[in-house]
């Protein structure tokens, strides 16, 4: 059995002064490309460089919004409504869109940050928000969320497609939610265990969990963080490790 897999890589989160990741060698090894969009990272001519990098190297590229905060990198949670949520995920999605069109090329997909990612992963009023701000810029736009979480069931419910995603640097509670980034053991550093448990998302649709247990995912993307220490090591190590277990790297378009 061919088992098809997207690789993903949150980047353009360098601004002003301050250089972050190493995005143009992560762009050789994944298939999509998440660009911060100015609040929690990036700038102008950060989201330029970058989608022009993306484009370059024929990786699909997608808005990654998050909360506006830059001394936070945007994984500080805010209360906010479910209007100020919709406002700020088109304004953002609206800011990477210019750039994409200006160097000749088209979005392929939006992924929230950070804080904002995981309170819509519970939140379903947070994933309405960021789902109807989605749909409503582009309904062509595939919506990424964590596998099983409240953003897949928004996503599906107002008629977008949606990509589940798992992450190749981040241990599982027995929910299916990821470990806080503030509990001890949420990090997973080795590449080789990465790998492993990688492997087995794709091909079995199962994590084990910190509980011990194993909890149930499906898997249409993996992230790696483009700001971690071992990001590029991962990229490569992860990239190539799939394919030697049969598994393809594809753009997250050609499979959901």
């Amino acid at each position: 059995m061919t088992f098809k897999v997207d690789l993903n890589c949150d980047m353009g989160e360098s601004y002003g002064v301050y250089t972050l990741g190493r995005d143009e060698e992560i762009l050789d090894y994944v298939t999509s490309a998440n660009i911060a969009c100015g609040f929690h990272a990036g700038d102008p001519a950060t989201m330029r460089k970058t989608v022009r990098l993306a484009l370059e190297k024929d990786v699909a590229i997608g808005a990654h919004p998050g909360f506006q905060d830059l001394h936070g990198f945007g994984r500080r949670d805010f209360q906010l409504s479910a209007q100020e949520i919709y406002d700020l995920v088109v304004y953002q999605i609206g800011a990477l869109s210019g750039f994409i069109t200006a160097e000749g090329g088209l979005m392929q997909h939006v992924k929230a940050h950070g804080a904002l990612y995981n309170m819509a992963a519970k939140d379903p009023v947070y994933a309405e928000a960021v789902a109807e701000a989605v749909y409503d810029v582009n309904p062509a736009l595939i919506l990424f969320g964590l596998a099983g979480s409240e953003l897949i069931t928004a996503g599906n419910k107002i008629g977008l497609r949606t990509a589940s995603e798992v992450f190749a640097d981040r241990t599982y509670h027995a929910d299916g939610s990821l470990t806080p980034r503030s509990e001890p053991g949420a990090l997973v550093t080795d590449a080789n265990e990465a790998i492993v448990r990688v492997v087995r998302m794709v091909q079995e649709g199962k994590i084990q969990t910190m509980q011990g247990s194993d909890a149930e995912l499906k898997a249409d993307t993996i992230c790696i963080h483009g700001d971690g220490v071992n990001a590029l090591t991962f990229a490569q190590k992860i990239s190539q490790s799939l394919q030697e277990a049969g598994i393809m790297p594809a753009k997250v378009s050609e499979i959901v």
